[in-house]
């Protein structure tokens, strides 16, 4: 199918160049700006919104990324799926993971989703991925790699990472690298870069970074950093993994914030690296630089906080995440931004500036092309969030999507699960649609509103105005009856379609693919 797919790309390709389709009047782009522009997604690995200095936090050190929030687009209302695996498969598709079954991490993807690697490639990106995948194995005979998924060169880990990764360069077997690890991402991806320099491809350069998950470490110049944290955070202790063991622990939590800090340090530095390499090959201008979270922060890493709740619930501690997009030749003025935006608006967003076509299947993110623009006040179309509530007892006799010999993993790491130090998949046919099929938390969020259904056990329904009440302390259902009934009307119709593409119903026909620019 993919094949097909690819040959109606080239046919439906439009010849204007984005240019023309985007460019608002009067701006000027010239030399190397006058193509289509370079894509660099980074994405970091359970970094909290609060968790930047330009978000106001009074500890981490984030000088890169404060300067990119402080010369280019920042995305103050910025969301992610409240874990890794689903929102991975949100960026890759621009579909919410439970239309293909990655409910929660560990959970693969399925062969047949079209990803954002697949449409860039097929409209003449360079495609490549750097780092924690976790969508699928990352082995050769993987039918969900990343290059199954469209990435023609891979160096990448199933899981996530700590110092001295191991990685596994296109499938084969998996190489310890020394150091730290986004720093060896970072170096990877430049000497790419400089490559597709000197052939003069377009590139879609995806780094997913390890940091700053669990277990914490960190570089000792980094750890120094953070040694003047207040030792009231010594008197609370939190549960998380031991680099040692890789069994659970508990530790007192100054220690565990100074070497999660020192990390948050470190890929932060290794960004300004990339932002410098940039410069340095004069591909600067006209790359566009997105980086973003891909949930909340962990109890293990919570400190105090203005937002309710955390990684693995729906509330805003869970959900929002920094998101700052750089690109000098398209916005060359700062700007603060707002308008809500989703992780699962990267690939129309990107499909739009690439001059690329998109799936003809239900996508849930939307073009932010807009909102890059400076034309877009509000979003219109909510957002949805969905834990969905797996059934065990059902699954042990359910049918495998991949055969379970394939979902394997392969590449090391430090915590133990199931007496493992490496990570399988699984993934199964959905064949009926059941009332219990519509429970677990879920959340709808408007420009003017956001309902949260289950968000912790015997909370029921509640509804919140964030403009107004950030922290989600104030439960407006009980007084807006109204609308609380019309949004968890709209919640449960786009459940219901959302399980028939869990049933497979993407799949029976052709996936035919349509124009942004139609």
């Amino acid at each position: 199918m993919k094949t097909q797919i690819k040959e109606k790309t080239r046919c439906i390709l439009s010849a204007i160049t984005l240019f023309v389709l985007t460019c608002p009047v009067g701006t000027a782009i010239s030399g190397e700006e006058a193509g289509r522009p370079n894509i660099i997604l980074l994405m970091g690995d359970d970094h909290g919104w609060e968790e930047v200095g330009y978000n106001g936090h009074p500890y981490v050190k984030t000088p890169y990324l404060d300067e990119m929030a402080a010369s280019g687009l920042r995305l103050d209302h910025f969301y992610a799926q409240p874990v890794c695996s689903p929102t991975r498969g949100n960026v890759l598709t621009g579909r919410h993971p439970n239309r293909y079954g990655t409910f929660t991490p560990g959970r693969s993807i399925r062969p047949e989703e079209v990803t954002v690697a697949h449409l860039l490639s097929d409209a003449g990106y360079a495609t490549a991925h750097f780092g924690k995948w976790h969508v699928g194995p990352v082995k050769k005979s993987s039918p969900t790699n990343p290059g199954a998924m469209g990435f023609d060169e891979w160096l990448s880990h199933d899981n996530f990472f700590e110092m001295d990764p191991f990685l596994s360069r296109n499938g084969g077997p998996p190489q310890k690298f020394y150091g730290e690890s986004s720093e060896i991402l970072v170096d990877e991806a430049i000497n790419y870069v400089k490559n597709k320099k000197e052939t003069h491809d377009p590139f879609l350069t995806v780094i997913w970074f390890g940091s700053p998950h669990e277990p914490y470490s960190g570089i000792e110049t980094d750890l120094l950093l953070y040694q003047d944290l207040p030792e009231k955070y010594t008197d609370v202790t939190v549960r998380l993994t031991s680099n040692q063991t890789g069994e659970k622990v508990k530790r007192p939590l100054r220690g565990v914030l100074i070497e999660r800090y020192a990390e948050i340090t470190a890929m932060d530095r290794s960004i300004g690296k990339l932002r410098n390499a940039l410069k340095t090959l004069e591909l600067r201008d006209n790359t566009l630089l997105w980086y973003c979270g891909d949930n909340g922060i962990p109890s293990s890493g919570l400190r105090e906080s203005r937002f309710r709740g955390y990684k693995g619930q729906l509330y805003e501690n869970g959900i929002r995440v920094p998101a700052v997009i750089e690109w000098p030749a398209r916005i060359p003025e700062p700007r603060v931004s707002s308008v809500n935006a989703v992780t699962s608006d990267i690939l129309p967003t990107l499909c739009r500036l690439a001059d690329a076509p998109t799936p003809d299947v239900p996508l849930d993110g939307i073009n932010l092309m807009p909102l890059l623009n400076g034309k877009m006040n509000d979003r219109g179309e909510p957002i949805k969030f969905w834990y969905f509530r797996r059934d065990h007892e059902t699954e042990k006799s359910a049918r495998p999507y991949i055969a379970p010999e394939l979902q394997k993993g392969t590449t090391p790491l430090v915590k133990k699960m199931g007496g493992l130090l490496t990570r399988n998949f699984k993934n199964f046919h959905h064949t009926e649609i059941r009332e219990q099929d519509f429970e677990g938390a879920r959340a709808i969020l408007t420009d003017d509103y956001k309902l949260v259904i289950q968000g912790e056990k015997g909370m029921g329904v509640e509804l919140f105005d964030l403009n107004k009440d950030p922290s989600e302390k104030n439960n407006l259902a009980p007084t807006h009856p109204d609308i609380a009934k019309r949004l968890s009307k709209q919640l449960r119709d786009w459940q219901g379609g959302v399980l028939k593409s869990l049933m497979g119903q993407d799949y029976t026909s052709d996936t035919s693919l349509k124009s942004e620019t139609e």
